[in-house]
């Protein structure tokens, strides 16, 4: 049988990518969020992750009515997906943000360790890296940006996603399960690469970004790769594509705009220097859509 999916958030702007790449790759999906998603294949259950009752009765409904023909109620479902969260600051009051991003994480995590799902991929970003919302101009410490880095953010959301990396640890290990933490990049979608000139022409407006993104539709395709591969306890993954968002060469920008800046290892050709090494070897990701080739798709 498909294995069933519980994907919290599938309604935002990077969940409605991947939720019908999952579909296609024959999972059976319910999303849980707090707007449906209208889809006609992927049922919406509309509620709140910070209700603990509401998240763990997610984990354990019916995903549309066939299923009371079974004649007994819905077992757990096989993996997690949790992707819903406050998305940046500047929406919510800071306390608010941190609030619902933590207790959020801690009651999916929790819900589906007690009922024995041993496969958790949640949604943790490029903010950890302490520049996206930092105060002023703030440097990187070093280059690449892999997942070692002493991460350092100063804001409510960049902090929230640093208590959910470490909250994903505590239950791997306490539990023996599978807890995958994206850092998720720069989401960008299909209709966005007209931004991509404007992006090379004013290089210092993509340094909150460290000059990377991850498109939506291979930010889908990290998430199967995630749901595959078993057996890695907890683990943190840069989830970006593979090339920086410039015109020169990854050292050639970099010794000209960050010169005091000091890079650990050689970096090839136009590797972006938020790193997705990991994710390549580990996960054997390979992206599908370069954005020098999309922004010549799109004139």
């Amino acid at each position: 049988m498909p294995k069933r999916i519980l994907f919290t958030g599938g309604t935002g702007k990077a969940g409605r990518h991947v939720l019908p790449w999952l579909l296609e790759c024959g999972y059976r999906i319910l999303n849980f969020d707090l707007k449906p998603f209208d889809h006609p294949s992927i049922p919406s259950l509309v509620g709140d992750i910070t209700e603990e009752g509401q998240v763990l009765n997610a984990m354990t409904m019916h995903f549309g009515f066939d299923g009371f023909s079974e004649g007994r109620p819905a077992a757990p479902v096989d993996a997690v997906v949790h992707f819903a969260a406050v998305p940046r600051v500047l929406i919510n009051p800071d306390n608010e943000t941190y609030r619902v991003n933590v207790m959020g994480t801690y009651n999916v995590i929790e819900a589906a360790m007690k009922l024995g799902i041993r496969k958790v991929v949640i949604a943790s970003s490029e903010t950890t890296y302490g520049v996206c919302f930092a105060e002023g101009d703030k440097d990187f410490k070093r280059f690449p940006l892999e997942e070692d880095y002493d991460v350092d953010p100063m804001d409510s959301y960049g902090l929230s996603k640093i208590v959910n990396e470490q909250t994903s640890r505590a239950f791997a290990q306490r539990f023996k399960a599978d807890i995958y933490a994206l850092r998720i990049g720069n989401v960008i979608e299909p209709h966005e690469y007209d931004r991509f000139r404007g992006f090379v022409a004013d290089p210092a407006s993509r340094k909150r970004n460290a000059w990377s993104y991850i498109d939506a539709r291979d930010l889908a395709q990290i998430v199967h790769l995630c749901l595959e591969k078993d057996g890695l306890g907890y683990q943190v993954f840069n989830a970006v594509n593979d090339t920086i968002t410039a015109d020169l060469p990854t050292a050639e920008f970099l010794a000209k705009w960050c010169p005091d800046t000091p890079v650990t290892r050689p970096l090839q050709g136009y590797e972006a220097p938020l790193s997705n090494r990991k994710i390549r070897e580990v996960l054997d990701f390979r992206e599908a859509h370069d954005w020098r080739k999309e922004i010549g798709r799109t004139g």
